[in-house]
């Protein structure tokens, strides 16, 4: 697993963490912009030595006395802490590379909010060198990418095919009753919406039924419609059909290349997933990360024997369902929240006084993990910010609505300093049924000494 992160010169601050993560399960949190998904690829380098692809730039701040650098803890297989340090030469305009044999932390997945897809597996990507004899092993390719149509309709490197793609792979388990397909039968279950509508695969459609130019045949889903092409289905389903299919085709691709070497497979394996809320109905976004750790941690390995996974799974988030649907399962023994957060200093300047400029810097912290209920409470929660959950209409009139009840009517605008102007727009912009209405309706008229304009 990933241990501990730290950076200097390089991403959203001069300097960010070091930061400690959990073994299980680490969210992160923050505005857009501010190095949720950057965490994550330098976490994949950690794991793996390799980037997913243009490695990050430094700071414009960067200096060659203090060149950026990345420092990361990993533990390897043999369960002690291996240090990873990379440096960037202003010289050579690279990274330095850490050198030596990655620390082997088990099969590494990238899911990326674009349908991208990475792959580092030790059975395939591992490589070693024997000194003693004085040869070094050819060395294996660094890491597997896939774009999205990669994912879908195959992936050949060199004369290669390194990835058949989903919807060949799909019906050829299918029409072969194969291990593979009783576990993507199975995945699919498990990340279903709800139990009353799972995801099940129909008979795959004839080669040309589909396109006349096309022969390959192509799987179905019984949607509560009928029978539909994957191809043909909804951005969300195929997101998290393209999930599904990758974790089994990563996993027995794995399988198959231990058996090849005569090695147990890995117990261990550790996910990235960016934004997992992508797409999804929120139906489907409160399920999303349970029904991924349990698929995880159950994991088949083959025929009838199934066995316990070593999860550690990092995702961004920006759903409030996401972070709702974890109330019931976070263990802050093994789990971690992290939030980004823009922070423009402390406000100590004197009553009467400008606060002092600062330049604003990001800060990455954990932070306790609370439950607020239900989604508009974790849209109101620290993580999320908003003083309302409606829209900026409504929050303007509720927040002009506050500084009348306060006798400070005279901060809003012309327009919403009497009472009558103010409850006129709130009828505008307010559902009948919001729960600001008993408050505002009962409420008495501040008092003629603090009412000001009102």
């Amino acid at each position: 697993m990933l241990k501990k992160l730290a950076l200097r010169g390089v991403g959203p601050a001069p300097d960010l963490g070091p930061l400690e993560f959990a073994e299980r399960l680490n969210v992160i949190t923050g505005d857009n912009g501010l190095g949720k998904t950057f965490l994550l690829d330098v976490a994949w380098w950690a794991l793996t030595g390799t980037w997913t692809g243009r490695p990050p730039w430094p700071r414009e701040d960067a200096t060659r006395e203090a060149p950026p650098d990345i420092h990361a803890v990993v533990v390897g297989k043999t369960g002690s802490d291996v240090v990873l340090e990379s440096r960037f030469d202003f010289d050579t305009q690279r990274w330095s590379h850490p050198g030596g044999r990655p620390a082997m932390p088990g099969l590494v997945l990238y899911f990326r909010v674009d349908g991208r897809f990475s792959l580092w597996d030790p059975a395939q990507h591992y490589w070693k060198r024997n000194a003693a004899l004085g040869v070094d092993a050819p060395r294996r390719p660094d890491a597997l990418h896939l774009d999205s149509d990669d994912v879908w309709n195959a992936l050949v490197v060199d004369g290669n095919t390194v990835c058949r793609g989903l919807v060949e792979d799909w019906v050829t388990w299918q029409q072969t009753h194969s291990v593979e397909f009783d576990l993507l039968s199975s995945v699919l279950r498990q990340l279903s919406p709800s139990d009353l509508e799972p995801l099940v695969a129909g008979e795959p459609l004839a080669p040309y039924a589909l396109d006349l130019s096309d022969r390959r045949a192509h799987p179905t889903l019984m949607l509560p419609y009928g029978r539909t092409p994957v191809v043909l289905a909804s951005s969300g389903i195929k997101r998290v059909l393209a999930v599904a299919y990758l974790l089994v085709w990563a996993w027995q691709g794995h399988r198959l290349a231990a058996q090849a070497l005569r090695q147990a497979p890995e117990r261990r394996i550790v996910v990235l997933f960016d934004e997992p809320e992508t797409h999804l109905h929120p139906q489907w976004q409160r399920r999303i990360l349970p029904s991924l750790l349990e698929a995880l941690t159950t994991f088949g390995s083959g025929d009838q024997h199934r066995q316990d996974m070593s999860v550690q799974l990092f995702t961004s988030t920006h759903a409030p369902l996401v972070l709702a649907s974890l109330e019931t399962r976070f263990d802050e023994a093994r789990d971690t929240l992290f939030h980004f957060d823009l922070s423009h200093g402390p406000d100590d300047a004197p009553v009467g006084e400008e606060p002092e400029q600062v330049d604003p810097v990001v800060t990455i912290d954990p932070v306790p993990f609370a439950k607020f209920g239900d989604a508009s409470g974790w849209l109101s929660s620290p993580i999320f910010e908003l003083r309302q959950t409606g829209s900026v209409e409504a929050e303007q009139a509720i927040e002009a609505a506050h500084r009348w009840l306060l006798g400070q009517a005279e901060r809003n605008p012309p327009n919403l300093r009497t009472r009558e102007q103010i409850d006129a727009r709130l009828h505008e912009v307010l559902g009948g049924t919001h729960p600001f209405w008993p408050r505002w309706m009962t409420a008495p008229a501040p008092s003629p000494s603090s009412a000001g304009a009102s």
